[in-house]
């Protein structure tokens, strides 16, 4: 899988639809912004797969800023190895993937069985889910599997320093001429992902709570309580 559209010009398409669209929610449909919480229909299997999903993708997060966005010559400079670097990767990286996995499993599991989830869900909500599973599982597998029976793939001389350079507008596709399939797929598949952010659930990544420490408190009356307290 190669080509100029695919690293040099379907990024920026996707990125152009992930910041329009944000922008064009958030303003037009601003009452959208959020991810209603569906805990008040199911507890147990929500905690268990939220817990996982949120710790792993925050895990798996460092884990590609540090791979991806961090040239290997800082690496080099701090006398980490190739080899100390990719155990460290493929044991990191593929245990925040399989939190990130199974979560999405449980989560999908609860929302396909479960009538009283099942039926606030949205087509939105299982392309969510479904394309997230389908990313962290390719990832996993290439982290986990690719990399200790076929080859542990350099990704930081190739897939990092392209994806570095979209930011100067410069694309080096080159670089990623070589990449293997999977890996190329991956990216890809991720880059699609970022597009469909601001049309599901996932828009609440981008808000962050500043607010909450300050803010009065809500106050909650008992029904019973009220009727009582008339005169």
């Amino acid at each position: 899988m190669s080509g100029f559209f695919w690293w040099g010009i379907f990024p920026y398409i996707c990125g152009t639809i992930l910041v329009v669209a944000a922008v064009y929610r958030i303003v037009f449909r601003g009452i959208s912004w959020h991810a209603p919480s569906t805990e008040i229909f199911e507890k147990k299997w929500l905690r268990v797969g939220s817990l996982l999903f949120h710790w792993g993708i925050i895990f798996a997060f460092f884990g590609h800023v540090m791979g991806v966005l961090i040239p290997i010559s800082v690496y080099e400079a701090m006398g980490v190895s190739d080899h100390m670097y990719h155990v460290f990767a493929i044991a990191g990286g593929g245990a925040a993937g399989l939190m990130v996995v199974l979560g999405l499993i449980v989560l999908l599991i609860r929302k396909m069985t479960n009538p009283k989830v099942s039926v606030h869900a949205s087509f939105a909500d299982y392309f969510t889910v479904i394309w997230l599973l389908l990313v962290a599982g390719l990832g996993t597998y290439m982290t986990i599997i690719y990399n200790t029976t076929v080859v542990a793939y350099e990704y930081r001389v190739s897939i990092g320093p392209w994806f570095r350079s979209l930011f100067t507008l410069q694309p080096d596709i080159q670089l990623m001429e070589g990449v293997p399939f999977l890996f190329q797929l991956h990216v890809i598949f991720s880059f699609i992902l970022f597009a469909a952010i601001p049309f599901t659930q996932l828009v609440h990544m981008f808000s962050f709570p500043v607010r909450y420490p300050a803010r009065a408190p809500q106050q909650y009356r008992s029904r019973d309580g009220y009727k009582n307290s008339r005169p």
